[in-house]
């Protein structure tokens, strides 16, 4: 059974549509209105082998805040939807990506306990057109509606791009790990019988 999902979402600010299968290959459509954060997108959909089509209609003319967290929410309503009742999944995953000579570490636990810590400094307030702070703020608000325990931590990097880029490669590779299904776990990893 593939576990997908498809969330519509329309505020006064943003206008989302997506189309989230977890059991995918890596392909994605994704436009958003932000180059680089269609490129990290695109990048976390690959890694995590994700197939993603995304459509985002924002108030960029006010800045990238509003349409950069409503993507965060959009996606993290889609994973809870798709894994539906989590059962068999690993749980929890963790990834180490190397990006030149950016470190980045992303632990998650798909606990349905949110929590971010965000251990990553950015040396400059902008990359292209995507505001550098917003980073945080997506996961954030990934976290929170997909109920991940989410740590994401930089032991090495002076380039922003690569920082950043490491960051959302690091978490789709982490999130494919604990979304993989194990058959030796019967109904969900955790003694409390239930996520």
């Amino acid at each position: 059974m593939m576990r997908t999902a498809e969330i519509k979402r329309q505020t006064a600010e943003t206008d989302i549509t997506a189309a989230l299968s977890i059991d995918g290959t890596g392909k994605s459509d994704i436009a958003t209105g932000i180059g680089f954060f269609d490129h990290m997108l695109i990048l976390f959909t690959k890694h995590g082998f994700l197939d993603l089509n995304l459509t985002v209609d924002g108030d960029l003319y006010v800045d990238g805040h509003h349409t950069v967290e409503d993507t965060g929410i959009v996606l993290g309503q889609a994973l809870t939807k798709a894994l539906g009742d989590k059962s068999g999944i690993k749980r929890y995953g963790t990834a180490f990506v190397p990006m030149d000579e950016a470190l980045i570490m992303v632990s998650l636990d798909i606990s349905g306990r949110p929590f971010l810590a965000f251990d990553v400094e950015i040396p400059t307030e902008r990359i292209g057109n995507f505001d550098s702070e917003l980073t945080e703020e997506f996961l954030r608000a990934l976290a929170v509606h997909a109920g991940l325990t989410l740590h994401v931590k930089m032991l090495a990097g002076k380039n922003a791009h690569h920082i950043v880029e490491g960051v959302f490669k690091a978490l789709g590779r982490a999130l494919d790990e604990a979304t993989r299904k194990d058959e030796r776990i019967v109904g969900v990893m955790s003694t409390k019988g239930m996520l």
